[in-house]
């Protein structure tokens, strides 16, 4: 076969599969785990094939016309270039990865084959999005990854919490898809094409004409999509589903997309600074916002979520600095170990046997009842914290290299402002993004919470998935050699300074963060929790053992008392309260769209019945009325009947004498 042919099957595969499992689900329960497996995997092998082929050479081209469809052609092709092979692949990887996974953490779920065929549905989305040469097809894979990604978080549709996570994340995405696709008319009218390949001459050749204006209406759809402030609510609530599609969507599937688009159109961004400014300026606040608030989660599955919200931010830096090359090398390694530390996760979960034992104050000795889940999100752990030699390490220093870059004025591929924006808020976050790693790996590992019930040894499709996504978790930063000839040739080999810089905070983040455990540790061993909670208004010196009910949107409103042992509290002092609710973004938005959408519908509801209804009943009434009051006048007794005939008789000769009268 050719390599157009083989790149044709990757995402048609598990669309197949899809297909095949939602059709045999129930008459042929016994072929569902092999056909949520085995296409997922083939269409892996066939992802590594081409990218093989590819090389990071030529980019493979592939197109064809199906139908007319007016002045701006609509065309079905493939464009596979090196950032597009290596980004497959991840997909693949991850995506076979979590099937293998489902069928042991599902294996008693009654609605595993549909929730199988979905995640497969999920995955060719992603795929064509990715292989995709035409604006039009790949917003085709985007919004089938908007649907899926709604039916699998809500997949525990019998709770309010995950109805609730799945209309939000829909609602949320489609906001931002709204101005995503008013951006991209634009863009193909300045084109005269929906294919990527001509839209990037025109921008060469200045025909964008208003490329500030389609950098801004691009930029909503991706905040949507990849969860980048101030779009980015959706995704801590969308914990709500099964912990497997938390690690496909966070690592290789929807939040992934928008940072792929952007890295695919980059030069449409750089046409203009003020995109490339305001891009910097989302990845900061979604960076430093984000690390704030998985530093006050008590939930293991919302630190992981508000932990991806700001590595993406991270790769949203990158672009904002012009350095696609770093965004996708850190979107790969983020890929590898967010999936694990989601999937080690959903062990620790299974272990416990309900999604309502996640809150990290109520583990305890899970490093001995899980090892592999133990020693594997350890791994995922350093990586996140960009400890080096994991992959990490690497990933965020091209990061942090390629803003240092612009901000010292050595290239000017985006302004200095987004150079310096980035740097600044990408080291702030490095020691943020340390902390909480720090914080997890104590609480869920080293905590003193309450004996969960042991429900023996996780199967053997769990585990073993966790240690090979260990591999590139830990090896994948040391294949800088080959990654520039994939990546337009950039030297990613990390910068002296950030790299010292980035690596002591991380360090710094991580030795505060075990002192205020220890610290918190101790007292909690002195002052029994009861008591402490007794004395909510204890001096800011005492604040990390304040028992402060916490609300917690997923896993339901039971208030519980925090650990006190929590380090978090004490480092977050006074900002802990809020940043445990995101800083009160869903209630500003609540305020300012949520309440006055609801406010106007009460006012048509109140229109539609006080008035329209009124007139409706009205125009039936009367009729009714008339109705009655000639019904009334037939009795049938025909003395009524000559009395009415007199007494109209006297008044017609009555009316008739007046008007001679009058005459």
């Amino acid at each position: 076969m050719t390599t157009t042919t083989l790149a044709v099957l990757v995402p048609l595969l598990p669309f197949l599969g899809a297909a095949a499992g939602l059709l045999l689900g129930r008459t042929a329960p016994g072929f569902v785990r092999p056909l949520a497996v085995l296409p997922v995997l083939a269409s892996l092998v066939l992802a590594v094939t081409v990218a093989v082929d590819q090389g990071g050479g030529q980019a493979i081209d592939s197109r064809t016309e199906l139908t007319p469809t007016g002045s701006v052609p609509i065309e079905l092709g493939l464009h596979i270039d090196g950032f597009a092979a290596l980004v497959a692949v991840l997909v693949g990887v991850v995506a076979t990865c979590v099937q293998i996974y489902s069928t042991g953490y599902l294996r008693d779920d009654p609605r595993y084959p549909s929730y199988a065929a979905l995640v497969s549905l999920f995955t060719s989305a992603m795929l064509l999005v990715v292989y995709s040469a035409d604006l039009m097809v790949l917003l085709v894979g985007w919004e089938i990854m908007g649907i899926c990604s709604y039916f699998l978080v809500g997949h525990y549709w019998e709770t309010p919490e995950a109805r609730a996570a799945s209309l939000k994340a829909f609602l949320v995405t489609k906001l931002g898809d709204v101005p995503f696709l008013i951006g991209l008319f634009a863009l193909a009218t300045d084109a005269g094409s929906f294919r990527i390949t001509t839209v990037l001459g025109t921008v060469a050749s200045g025909g964008l004409h208003h490329p500030t204006l389609v950098a801004l209406l691009l930029l909503a759809g991706v905040a949507g999509k990849s969860a980048l402030f101030p779009l980015h609510t959706w995704l801590p609530d969308a914990m709500a589903g099964p912990t497997p599609v938390s690690a496909l969507i966070h690592a290789a599937t929807m939040v992934a997309a928008g940072i792929y688009f952007v890295a695919r159109l980059l030069p449409v961004f750089q046409a203009s600074a003020a995109a490339m400014v305001v891009l910097a300026v989302m990845a900061g606040v979604t960076m430093v916002g984000s690390g704030l608030a998985a530093l006050a989660q008590d939930d293991i599955k919302r630190v992981l979520a508000y932990s991806t919200i700001g590595q993406l931010g991270y790769m949203a830096g990158a672009l904002a600095v012009g350095d696609r090359g770093a965004a996708v090398f850190h979107l790969l390694a983020h890929g590898a170990f967010k999936a694990l530390l989601f999937l080690a996760a959903g062990v620790i979960i299974h272990a416990s046997g309900t999604n309502s034992l996640a809150a990290m104050s109520r583990m305890k000795d899970l490093r001995i009842r899980v090892p592999d889940a133990f020693w594997t999100m350890t791994v995922a752990l350093l990586a996140l914290a960009a400890i080096p030699p994991f992959s990490g390490f690497f990933s965020k220093e091209a990061v942090l290299g390629a803003a240092e870059h612009v901000a010292t004025g050595h290239t000017e591929q985006a302004p200095g402002a987004a150079g310096w924006i980035v740097l600044v808020t990408g080291l702030v976050t490095a020691v943020l993004t340390a902390a909480y790693a720090t914080r997890l790996w104590l609480l869920a590992f080293r905590g003193h919470g309450a004996e969960a019930p042991d429900h023996g040894r996780q199967p053997v499709a769990m585990t073993a998935v966790l240690w090979v996504l260990a591999v590139p978790s830990l090896a994948f930063g040391l294949a800088l050699g080959p990654l520039p000839d994939w990546f337009d040739g950039r030297d990613l080999t990390p910068v002296l300074t950030t790299s010292v810089l980035g690596t002591g905070l991380a360090l710094v983040g991580g030795i505060v963060t075990y002192g205020a455990w220890r610290h918190t540790t101790a007292l909690a061993a002195r002052v029994p929790l009861g008591a402490v909670a007794a004395h909510p208004d204890a001096d800011a010196g005492h604040v990390e053992a304040e028992a402060i009910a916490v609300h917690e949107p997923v896993f339901g409103d039971v208030a519980h008392a925090p650990d006190p042992a929590d380090p978090g509290r004490l480092l977050l002092g006074p900002l802990h309260r809020h940043a445990a609710v995101g800083f009160h973004l869903d209630t500003v938005y609540s305020v300012l769209f949520v309440r006055p959408v609801q406010a106007g519908a009460s006012l048509v509801r109140f229109l539609d019945r006080e008035v329209v209804d009124t007139y409706v009943r009205g125009a039936g009434a009367l009729p009714r009325w008339l109705g009655t009051a000639v019904r009334r006048a037939q009795t049938g007794n025909v003395q009524t009947y000559v009395s009415a005939l007199l007494a109209g008789t006297v008044v017609l000769v009555v009316a008739a004498l007046l008007v001679a009268t009058g005459a």
